[in-house]
């Protein structure tokens, strides 16, 4: 029999054990590293069985490759061992440097544990180092930060003795060597792994990004992409075919604006108060002919990487026929449907954005002027006050108190109103109010407002107002009772066109129904308003040919002024008494012009 103190046998040993290692590092894979582990044993250290129990990720140890014997291969292999029976087998024995090696004698308390084995019952050793069938050999493997990698069980040695000193050094080493094969064959799985799940993700990201690709490039509606951040904040750099088209301009050229440079600059402000993440906007973007299309715009924000940079992804939909739509439907419900002028709505609220609710007494002599137009006329009482118009309290000026600007005190009434009519705290600096500075400084109450003040009488004392103009049309019903309502309609038709142009860019004609018209021209004295009744009179007498017909209609006009103070009805009822007063005035065969 050889034994181990024999030179040419270490050797040998050495040269098997040389050739079992390089094979470790042959394997392709994990399994195949395990199993050449446990072949290395049988073939190179001259053991019958072996096997290797390796550290599962919750810890436990699975029988993981076996070789020797296939009966016990076919045992035991996948079967688990708890971590605290194999912590325990670990710590029991005797310890041989790097080894554990437990004696049958203290072994059968280890029958019961759930350690996957494989030993048979056998006869007392004969001499001292003869091998047991109970004996047991651990060689533990560690990785480099001394984690348990797993453990190598032998047994059977072929010469039936127990290892001696150059044997456990042998099994020690190919041990260390095995835990480096096997930590590099996990290494290597993980590396395959994680090459897998990127090229994986990869795909799914090649796959995302052209089907974003096709759903930018191809969609029906505009899609743009901008930078955020920087210089150059809000630059276009990307457009879809469906942009272009909308907006009339290539890719190309796009790439040098941003949707500041295309909106229009009524809408600057929509688009600056949009927010990036998220935010909507409906406003209108110029084409290349100069002309502006009416988009909603839809902002999301898309971040290039994990900390990349982020960019502005814009959804365009063109709502063109929608806003036309709606212009259409606010247009009807504000204007007049057969004249197409602004209809009585209209006309209130137009004037009375112009007004506004200040104390009685700023407007006294307004009224006052009125009045005393009415009484010249004798259509009112002694006192001068209109049943439609109201009487205001204070009535004239005080005698000896002070008179502002256009002819009222600021501080006959100190208490201010605003626009629903409620009182209100006046703010220092106002009329009777001491400001930061002291009394009498800073703005006063109204001084937001440009405010609308009448002249003080029918002579023109160059206060410049906002005149209204209040129309009836003379001999209109016997044309609609005579020739019926299609030539009343195209009288109509034409009287709003020869009214619409015989009046200034700016101002303001409307139909209140039936034969009656305003005109609201603001910026004109009293000869102003009068030149200009005049020659809409003159523009509205001339025949009027109706399917090869001439009929003529003649036309009264009443001027009255807007002032703040007033409310819109008053103003109305102001300018249509004073129609009626100059319809009265004169004789029936002059207001009959047809």
């Amino acid at each position: 029999m050889e034994t181990e103190s024999e030179p040419y046998v270490r050797l040998a040993t050495l040269r098997q054990l040389h050739q079992v290692v390089a094979e470790l590092n042959t394997a392709r894979s994990l399994a195949d590293t395990l199993q050449t582990v446990v072949d290395g044993i049988v073939v190179g250290l001259g053991y019958e069985l072996a096997c290797v129990n390796l550290v599962r990720p919750d810890g436990d140890l699975v029988v993981a490759a076996f070789a020797g014997d296939p009966a016990a291969e076919a045992l035991i292999t996948g079967r688990v061992g708890s971590r605290a029976s194999w912590e325990r087998r670990l710590t029991m024995g005797e310890s041989w440097d790097g080894l554990r090696f437990i004696p049958h004698t203290e072994g059968w308390v280890l029958l019961e544990d759930d350690v996957p084995q494989w030993h048979t019952d056998g006869p007392d050793p004969r001499f001292a180092d003869e091998w047991h069938p109970e004996d047991r050999l651990y060689a533990p493997m560690y990785a480099s930060g001394g984690e348990l990698l797993g453990v190598i069980s032998v047994d059977r040695p072929r010469n039936g003795r127990r290892p001696g000193a150059w044997g456990r050094e042998a099994l020690q080493m190919y041990a260390f060597q095995a835990a480096i094969a096997i930590s590099n064959a996990r290494l290597r799985a993980n590396m395959q792994r994680a090459l897998v799940r990127l090229e994986r993700e990869q795909q799914a990201l090649r796959a995302s990004e052209e089907s974003f690709r096709q759903a930018f490039e191809y969609a029906p509606s505009g899609m743009a992409i901008a930078e955020m951040g920087g210089d150059q904040h809000g630059r276009l750099l990307r457009t879809n075919d469906a942009l272009c088209r909308l907006l009339g301009r290539p890719a190309s050229v796009l790439r040098r604006y941003s949707f500041s440079d295309l909106v229009h600059p009524e809408d600057i402000g929509t688009l600056l108060r949009t927010s990036a993440e998220g935010g909507r906007a409906e406003l209108r973007l110029g084409r290349r002919d100069g002309t502006y299309v009416w988009v909603s715009l839809r902002n999301s924000v898309v971040a290039d990487a994990a900390d990349g940079p982020r960019f502005l992804l814009t959804h365009v939909e063109d709502i063109e026929e929608r806003k036309r739509h709606e212009l259409q439907l606010a247009h009807r419900a504000s204007h007049d449907s057969l004249t197409g002028l602004p209809n009585s709505a209209e006309l209130r609220s137009r004037l009375g954005a112009r007004l506004c609710r200040r104390p009685q007494s700023v407007r006294a002599t307004a009224v006052e002027a009125l009045d005393a137009a009415y009484e010249g006329h004798g259509a009112h009482g002694g006192n001068g006050a209109h049943a439609g118009y109201g009487a205001y309290p204070g009535g004239a000026v005080e005698a000896g108190g002070a008179v502002g600007e256009h002819g009222f005190r600021p501080d006959a009434y100190p208490e201010p109103f605003d626009y629903t009519g409620a009182p209100v705290v006046p703010a220092p600096g106002a009329p009777g109010v001491p400001g930061p500075g002291g009394p009498g400084t800073g703005p006063g109450p109204y001084d937001h407002h440009v405010h609308a003040v009448a002249p003080a009488s029918d002579i023109d004392d160059g206060t410049k107002g906002l005149a209204v103009l209040f129309c009836d049309l003379d001999g209109f019903k016997s044309i609609n009772d005579r020739f019926g309502h299609h030539t009343g309609d195209a009288v109509l038709i034409e009287v709003a066109r020869r009214l619409t142009t015989g009046v200034r860019d700016g101002d303001t004609v409307a139909r209140l129904g039936g034969d009656e018209f305003v005109v609201l021209a603001d910026g004109l004295g009293a000869a102003d308003a009068a030149d200009l009744a005049v020659r809409l009179r003159n523009a509205i007498i001339p025949p009027i040919r109706v399917d090869g017909r001439a009929v003529r209609v003649g036309a009264s006009f009443g001027i009255g002024w807007a002032s703040c103070g007033m409310s819109a009805d008053e103003v109305l009822r102001s300018a249509d008494q004073r129609m009626y007063i100059e319809k009265r005035s004169r004789s029936k065969a002059h207001r009959r012009a047809g």
